[in-house]
């Protein structure tokens, strides 16, 4: 997965995220070795390492660099979870949890982008990664519970199926507000239930699906 194209760029990426406050050493490790700019269309290449969300298609777009860096940072991953992400989008963010997490389970509505993100995952030859096209707001019950859980979009209230998949111990990341601005929540469940608190603002593509934004209304 190890490529050395741009890695003056890259470098300066990850001293923004050291200076954004992000210290996890594995989280640093996953950037310095996942080229961002393979998962960007070639138009905006050029600015792949800036930390800058960037649109790939469809209306949708990669989140930057140092809200991925903060979600995986917060979850504190170890390498043998398994992961649910909500949002495949480019792929980008699939690469990083294939670094840090034992299975990642990835689901995305948009058949297209999901079709360019395995093309990338499997030229970097990432084989812990399943693949689902589908409504991410229900979930992946399947193969769950899970240790943890990402949402990549904002949705009006936290999907309570994807609340219903996450483990003993798990954690989940949830962009929760309207369609313009959001607060990305932490749900944190223990044996005595779920616990919820707020982790930044943010502001992400809407969340389309079942429980979350339908036809432009909440579900």
């Amino acid at each position: 997965m190890i490529t050395h194209e741009l890695r003056g760029p890259r470098r300066r990426l990850i001293e923004t995220l050291q200076a954004n406050g992000i210290r996890d050493l594995a989280v640093l490790r996953a950037f310095d070795e996942v080229p961002r700019h393979l998962f960007v269309p070639t138009g905006v290449r050029h600015r792949a390492y800036e930390d800058a969300a960037l649109p790939i298609g469809s209306g949708q777009t990669i989140s930057q660099p140092s809200i991925h860096a903060l979600y995986l940072d917060v979850l504190g991953l170890t390498g043998r979870e398994r992961v649910l992400e909500i949002g495949t989008g480019s792929g980008f963010q699939t690469a990083l949890l294939a670094r840090l997490a034992a299975q990642v389970f990835t689901i995305e509505r948009v058949a297209a982008l999901m079709d360019r993100a395995k093309e990338v995952l499997r030229s970097l030859q990432v084989n812990n990664v399943s693949f689902l096209v589908g409504d991410g707001t229900i979930g992946w019950r399947e193969y769950g519970p899970y240790d943890a859980i990402l949402v990549g979009a904002g949705s009006p209230t936290v999907p309570q199926p994807l609340v219903d998949q996450l483990a003993i111990g798990g954690r989940l990341l949830c962009p929760v507000g309207n369609r313009d601005k959001q607060e990305v929540v932490l749900v944190a469940r223990d044996v005595s239930g779920v616990r919820t608190s707020v982790v930044t603002d943010a502001r992400f593509v809407p969340l389309v699906g079942t429980h979350g934004w339908v036809d432009g209304t909440p579900a």
